[in-house]
């Protein structure tokens, strides 16, 4: 068709003419849309290639010959930069399309959870009006017929407030016999500057969410309030002892169990007579019934302790008699004997999660035939769990008996034959020896429907312990260990319990300050605690 500038409308009969310009017109627009989509189809053929890449990324993380050697924060870091670049490129495309308004077409958002806005989120409404509420065919003003909203989440940093108490004095004009004022309200740290809804959050922060007292230093100071790191740290510290009757109180909670896990981790402490750090120790002692849905609710204590003696074991365990899941660490072994003080001896369950791994690091280096055959064995077993994690101890018991307990037995005897062939010098050969030194307490899981297979739930809770350590880099002094130790225990039990830490804790610490009495202290552990929001 010949373009509008070769074409005399003028020229045309009259009832013609607005034909030929709206052929024209729409000509034109067909020219830009196919102009616009060759543009988009080469940045298309670009996302696709990235975005192929991307996969491939992925994958590797996943399933990559490196992927277990990666601990889950770092595999969590991975996550986020793939689908931080994959939202990228979602942006490219949908803004090209925007672009393009004869080409604009609903876009299939990608199978993602997007998160949510919980109904209790505060709420600002914008109502955005026209410029002109008169009708454009002069009718008069219009009237209001319905609304679209749509919602979006904000984020407002961290606002400071001042909680100004003021007390009024009253007297009486007649007489002068006094003055009647209210009390100053109870507060945790008498006459000093923070709330304890501020103690909460600097607890918080340093043992949740990992940010040193200096970085919250730096942090307040942007916002104008200048609070030095040390007076920080009196805040925790203050918050330490207060809490320390809760804590003990959920340690004999926890003994007063007939099964516990135990592990431990390392805690750097600055030691300042040599002016480096010190290697100290969190002992953890954990009780999680959920696998066998067990009445107890699960809770965790770390104990802080300056070397790893088994000493410390056992004067954490003193008053605790039943089965305690733990890895091969040889300090446990003077729990199990008859001069155990604080107790009789301990029945011990040992970890297949940490026999496995025992495997896994020789076929991993070598990629031994023999570790392969222990893995896919080991296997067997953990299908099973799979099948009976949940149900009562008896069915557990039950399914172990009939399902696990020939497959353990035949390991035994695979185990034995093994060993026989192999130098016991050998890489491989320690392994297994180590499995063959701990096979009583892996067989423990065969005769107790209540104990689990391996010690995993226990390093899931230490965790947090790791990330801390890794932002916090030490502790300042052993106390500062026992310090730590103390508010994780808090903050870790009130998670596993579906319980908000920062809720608790300052509803913790506001009850402690307004005198709770110690014979009511149960009410203060985090699985009783209630939110009043």
């Amino acid at each position: 068709m010949p373009s509008a500038a070769k074409i005399d409308l003028s020229s045309l009969p009259e009832d013609q003419r607005d034909l030929v310009a709206e052929l024209l017109r729409e000509h034109a627009n067909l020219l830009a849309a196919n102009t616009a989509l060759k543009a988009e189809a080469t940045d298309l053929k670009q996302i696709v290639k990235r975005l192929e890449h991307l996969v491939a990324e992925l994958n590797h993380v996943v399933h990559g010959k490196k992927s277990e050697k990666l601990s889950e924060d770092d595999r969590q870091l991975a996550f986020e930069d793939l689908e931080t670049a994959v939202a990228e490129l979602e942006t490219q495309h949908d803004d090209r399309a925007s672009a393009n308004e004869a080409l604009r077409r609903k876009v299939v958002p990608a199978q993602r959870n997007r998160g949510n806005l919980p109904a209790d989120l505060p709420r600002t409404e914008q109502i955005v009006e026209p410029n002109s509420l008169e009708c454009p065919w002069g009718c008069g003003q219009m009237h209001r017929i319905g609304e679209d909203r749509t919602e979006r989440l904000d984020i407002v940093p961290a606002q400071l407030r001042v909680i100004a108490t003021i007390r009024p004095k009253y007297a009486c004009r007649t007489c002068t016999d006094g003055v009647t004022q209210a009390s100053a309200p109870a507060s945790l740290i008498e006459g000093g500057l923070p709330t304890e809804g501020a103690i909460a959050h600097v607890l918080i922060s340093k043992y949740a969410d990992h940010l040193p007292l200096y970085r919250q230093s730096q942090i307040l100071a942007r916002s104008g309030v200048n609070i030095h790191r040390s007076t920080l740290a009196d805040w925790v510290g203050v918050a330490g002892f207060h809490l320390r009757p809760v804590v003990d109180r959920l340690a004999e909670h926890l003994k007063s169990s007939g099964k516990l896990f135990m592990d431990e981790t390392t805690a750097p402490v600055l030691d300042p007579g040599r002016g480096r750090t010190k290697t100290g120790y969190l002992w953890a002692l954990a009780r999680d019934d959920r696998g066998w849905g067990g009445d107890d609710p699960p809770g965790v204590v770390f104990f802080y302790a300056p070397d790893r003696g088994g000493q410390n074991a056992e004067r954490v365990l003193r008053g605790f008699d039943g089965t305690l899941q733990l890895d091969g660490y040889t300090g446990y072994n003077r729990l199990t004997r008859p001069t155990r003080k604080g107790g009789g001896p301990i029945r011990v369950a040992h970890c297949w999660a940490h026999a496995r791994r025992k495997l896994k690091e020789v076929f991993d280096r070598d990629g031994s035939e023999i570790a392969a055959e222990g893995l896919r064995r080991i296997a067997e077993f953990y299908a099973v769990e799979t099948d009976i994690r949940g149900i009562d101890p008896g069915q557990r018991l039950s399914a172990r008996t009939v399902r696990t307990a020939p497959l353990v037995a035949a390991f035994g005897e695979w185990l034995q034959e093994q060993r026989l062939r192999v130098s016991a010098k050998s890489r491989l050969g320690e392994k297994l020896a180590y499995i063959h030194r701990h096979w009583d307490g892996l067989q423990t899981f065969l005769h107790d429907g209540r104990v689990e297979i391996d010690s995993n739930s226990v390093e899931n809770l230490i965790r947090p312990i790791a990330l801390n350590r890794k932002n916090a880099l030490f502790a300042g002094h052993d106390e500062g260990g026992k310090a730590w130790g103390r508010i994780a225990s808090l903050i870790e039990t009130a998670k596993i319990n579906g319980v908000e830490p920062f809720a608790y804790l300052k509803a913790t610490l506001e009850a402690i300050a307004n005198g709770h009495p110690n014979s009511e202290i149960d009410d203060l552990l985090p699985w009783n605690f209630k939110s009043t929001s």
